[in-house]
């Protein structure tokens, strides 16, 4: 088992790190969720029994890749999600251009590349709102008169709001779902709410949009970034990646078209395991000590660690509860 193979023993008796048979331990588990899972475990286990050995510098977290795109007979690989969408985007503005009429001179190069991603940061914030807020509720909101949280105490305003994304929502792309956007008052407080009544299968579900949510750094990105689209695409503007062209006001549409474009011609293998891979493409990724990558395990804050480990892997449920209900929206990768 581990233990033997390390050759250093465990227990506060046995454990021995001067006998330890190898000057590196590599961590090596898939690129996916479930690799993380695992390589929590394993952490959890060198914290607890062999901290020492992570004091040393002898633990490393390897680096193996989630995709692999090959174009041609040129082939590269990606570690993540975030890396792959990252790749995909700057190879989609390649060449690539906005219109906003048929006059004007094109957005491209740097201003083209600020512009998409703030928005794919706002789609970002949109999908960690949605564990809250109805998606089809927030991305509308991009295209309707922002509502600061001082304007809370002023019904008119917040019917006002509460007016305008209803017309946004009168035909909603799920035909099964109804929403409707009342006003409700807070008398102890002196605000006025917009509510959000989800209605689906007869079953409705009303969600506030709070004064927190009105402040909220999310929210308040959402609408800067309506407001630099809003009216950035005329009638007669249009989207150009080399020679074709794609004709439309909507800059999300525009986007994906580009997106879409990137894909052609592109191969994409997303490996759910290092046991996908060939011998050949497993000593090239990840095994490889003149390529491969890997983190060194160190522990900055030896007290903080302790406490985290014990939150997230300990026996007392309550503090893991806790955790994850004051982090619940902060969280990128959710494995459900």
């Amino acid at each position: 088992n581990l233990v033997t193979a390390l050759g250093c023993g465990i227990g506060k008796d046995e454990f021995d790190p001067d006998k330890l048979r190898y000057h590196r331990i590599i961590i090596m588990t898939d690129a996916d969720v479930d690799g993380s899972h695992i390589r929590t475990l394993y952490l959890t286990f060198f914290f607890r029994e062999m901290r020492e050995l992570i004091d040393r510098g002898h633990v490393y977290i390897a680096q193996p890749p989630l995709y692999k795109l090959a174009r041609g007979k040129q082939s590269r690989y990606l570690k993540d999600e975030a890396a792959f969408a990252e790749y995909l985007t700057q190879s989609a503005l390649e060449e690539a251009a906005i219109f906003t009429n048929a006059e004007a001179p094109p957005l491209a190069g740097e201003a083209l590349a600020d512009l998409v991603s703030s928005y794919q940061t706002v789609a970002a914030h949109i999908e960690r709102l949605a564990r809250v807020y109805p998606r089809d509720v927030l991305w509308p909101m991009m295209s309707v008169p922002s509502l600061v949280a001082e304007d809370l105490v002023d019904e008119a305003n917040v019917q006002a709001f509460a007016t305008s994304l209803s017309e946004r929502l009168l035909t909603p792309k799920d035909k099964s779902v109804q929403y409707e956007i009342f006003v409700r008052q807070d008398p102890e407080r002196g605000f006025y709410y917009p509510v959000v009544r989800r209605t689906a299968h007869s079953v409705a579900t009303d969600t506030v949009l709070s004064r927190g949510f009105f402040a909220s750094p999310e929210y308040l990105d959402l609408r800067a970034m309506g407001e630099r689209l809003d009216g950035l695409i005329e009638a007669d503007g249009f989207f150009q990646r080399g020679e074709k062209r794609h004709e439309t006001q909507d800059f999300a549409a525009g986007l994906d078209w580009l997106l879409a474009e990137a894909r052609k011609g592109c191969t994409i293998q997303r490996y759910k395991g290092l046991g996908e891979m060939n011998p050949e493409q497993l000593w090239e990724t990840t095994m490889d000590p003149e390529a491969r990558r890997m983190l060194q395990v160190t522990i900055e804050d030896a007290f903080l660690a302790d406490q985290m480990f014990s939150t997230l892997m300990g026996d007392d449920v309550e503090p893991r509860r806790k955790f994850i209900e004051q982090n619940a929206l902060a969280v990128a990768n959710l494995d459900i």
